[in-house]
């Protein structure tokens, strides 16, 4: 008798559940992206649609400040992730069965498993001797921090990636004294490229959307676009942050659909 495979879907309620899941999680979403589009300045008397705050967010100096820091920092931070996941994913993935390969795996693994806040305060008691005793308090401290949180959202695509990828162009370059590097570069890089750019984009976001770890390590003046945002909720809640807020969440949509995109496997 042949056994029959296990389809959630059939379970009783699964759909309910589902959706209500969906709801509760993208309500409040539709809320602010509609909020932002208020015209008027009280935020719960809806006066039409309008695009002014939009127009007010991107003539704030302190918005724009922010923003230009989140950018500095989530480019530099998703770059450096990316290249050291990328180089991580090729050393476990092409050997097979070395010793310490699981503790590798935990510790690429482990920002992933610690609770963000323990990772923050950890950093910061680390980084902040560092500055006691160099006396920097530049953006570096920061860039160091996100590529460490970021390390493993770069590394899982890239390394799924390499798993699952054929690897007779690599054999056939070999059998024609092809170099390693050469082969790298020309055969295993290109086929490499769409996981890696999906987990810069994945780091990217990451970073981006991370408040927890820069609101502990954030020197004066170097907000990021969260931490700026939390800074003016605690003064008041303007359709001014719904705009702020709706311009964040549509970057991070385009990004994380992008690196489906690139990482979905074609028919």
């Amino acid at each position: 008798m042949a056994r029959r495979s296990f389809d959630i879907r059939r379970l009783p309620g699964a759909a309910t559940l589902a959706i209500t899941c969906f709801v509760i999680l993208y309500i409040p979403l539709v809320i602010l992206v509609v909020n932002s589009l208020n015209a008027g300045k009280a935020i719960n008397v809806w006066e039409g649609i309008s695009l002014r705050w939009y127009a007010t967010a991107l003539q704030n100096e302190g918005f724009l400040n922010a923003a230009s820091t989140s950018l500095i920092l989530a480019a530099t931070a998703a770059l450096v992730a990316t290249v050291t996941a990328t180089m991580a994913a090729l050393a476990t993935t092409r050997s097979k069965g070395f010793r310490g390969e699981g503790t590798i795996n935990l510790v690429l693994n482990q920002p992933l498993m610690v609770p963000e806040i323990v990772l923050a305060i950890a950093l910061l008691i680390i980084l902040a001797q560092v500055k006691q005793v160099t006396g920097y308090t530049g953006l570096w401290y920061l860039i160091i921090a996100h590529s460490a949180f970021c390390i493993p959202f770069a590394y899982m695509p890239v390394r799924a990636r390499l798993q699952g990828m054929d690897l007779t162009l690599e054999t056939a370059a070999s059998d024609l004294y092809a170099s390693r590097f050469y082969t790298f570069r020309k055969v295993t890089l290109p086929l490499l490229a769409p996981a890696v750019l999906a987990g810069f984009m994945l780091a990217f976001v990451v970073s981006l959307d991370d408040v927890v770890i820069s609101e502990f390590l954030k020197s004066p003046g170097q907000d990021t676009l969260p931490t700026y945002l939390l800074g003016q909720l605690r003064r008041n809640l303007t359709s001014e942050i719904y705009a702020i807020s709706s311009l964040l969440l549509l970057i991070s949509v385009l990004i994380v659909a992008g690196s489906w995109l690139l990482t979905r496997k074609k028919t």
